[in-house]
């Protein structure tokens, strides 16, 4: 485990760990029907979600949260942070990779997204 992954919290580790499982699953399923593209684009689409993920908790645990007023600043921090990954990463992805398979790739990363929220119910 390094140092990143350290700072984070159970539940965000939890669901990151969630969300390499689902992403594992859908390239076998991916690669199984559509062949090497087809798993690149789940695993492309996973990873967009994870790799936000994992920006978005870092900026989350060295936020400010000893007031309420810096607790929901740090959590805009980390939100902004995280739109701004996804919204970059997709672009890359979908401008740098001709033989995307984009209801795979969107799929997968929409997938991985929602596995995202449950870490508001993850002890």
């Amino acid at each position: 485990m390094n140092a990143g992954s350290r700072v984070l919290s159970k539940p965000i580790r939890t669901v990151l760990r969630w969300q390499m499982l689902a992403t594992v699953a859908l390239t076998l399923l991916a690669g199984a029907l559509g062949g090497v593209h087809g798993a690149l684009s789940a695993t492309l689409g996973g990873a967009v979600s994870i790799s936000a993920g994992w920006v978005s908790g870092l900026v989350a645990a060295t936020g400010n949260g000893e007031s309420a007023g810096g607790g929901l600043l740090t959590a805009l921090k980390a939100e902004a942070v995280k739109l701004g990954v996804i919204a970059s990463l997709l672009g890359i992805v979908l401008v740098g990779y001709a033989e995307v398979e984009v209801p795979v790739f969107l799929g997968s990363f929409m997938l991985t997204v929602l596995i995202f929220s449950m870490a508001f119910f993850v002890r």
